[in-house]
């Protein structure tokens, strides 16, 4: 296999990022070459969908792992939403972003064209390969150890932030299992210009309003009502 150029570069980069060096380089070429180049530049080549499907299992096994240590009397239920929020196409395009992986992935021209080097599915995609392309060749301790810090730094961000949490999922969980009954939620009030409007909603329960919300959006202030009446219903 040819080392040299551009590809010499990724390897040298990435394995620097990871700490790891690579038994077999060919499986990082793998993992960043996207279908759209097999199918415009060079066909002899595998794209990185198969490492995609087996990153996604791996990162999954992960992230859980992490989860469970850390948070020892989270419900199954809450650390699934926590799990979908690390490994969301947001979260591993950004990890994709800080370790410079949009620079090496292998676009076809209309991809780069189109600027496919920063689209979040290809983003996320390639660091999912490369989760695979680790694991393919050293192991899942090894995948674990490279891996497991950045998926420990994304939790901790999420978690200052509060970002994991859905609480209109929480509020409808609460409500089914309290009441057998769904939340509903109602626009009382939209105030300000078509492109800059601010919505007042508030949710009811059996009729009865349990919290209000406001937003730049219905969904925005959807999820802050139901963030208060979840509130509410802890201080009762």
């Amino acid at each position: 296999m040819d080392l040299k150029g551009p590809f010499r570069e990724a390897l040298t980069w990435i394995e620097r990022k990871l700490s790891y060096r690579f038994e077999n380089p060919f499986l990082l070429r793998i993992a960043l070459t996207h279908t759209s180049y097999v199918n415009e530049v060079d066909g002899t080549l595998e794209s990185n969908e198969r490492f995609e499907f087996l990153g996604d299992s791996i990162l999954n096994a992960i992230t859980s792992i992490i989860l469970m240590e850390r948070f020892p009397r989270y419900s199954e239920g809450e650390l699934s939403r926590f799990r979908s929020r690390v490994v969301s196409e947001a979260s591993l395009a950004s990890l994709a972003l800080e370790m410079g992986i949009d620079r090496f992935i292998l676009l076809g021209k209309g991809e780069e064209k189109g600027g496919g080097r920063k689209k979040a599915s290809i983003l996320a995609s390639a660091f999912e390969a490369l989760v695979a392309a680790v694991y393919m060749d050293g192991g899942f301790e090894r995948a674990f150890e490279r891996i497991g810090p950045m998926i420990r730094e994304c939790i901790e961000k999420i978690e200052s932030t509060g970002a994991y949490e859905d609480y209109k999922t929480l509020l409808q969980e609460v409500s089914q299992r309290l009441y057998r009954e769904q939340p509903e939620y109602r626009v009382v009030k939209e105030e300000g210009p078509e492109h800059a409007k601010t919505f007042e909603v508030e949710v009811l329960i059996r009729g009865r309003v349990l919290g209000r919300g406001r937003g730049r959006s219905k969904k925005e202030a959807e999820k802050e009502a139901a963030r208060k009446a979840l509130e509410g219903m802890k201080g009762a």
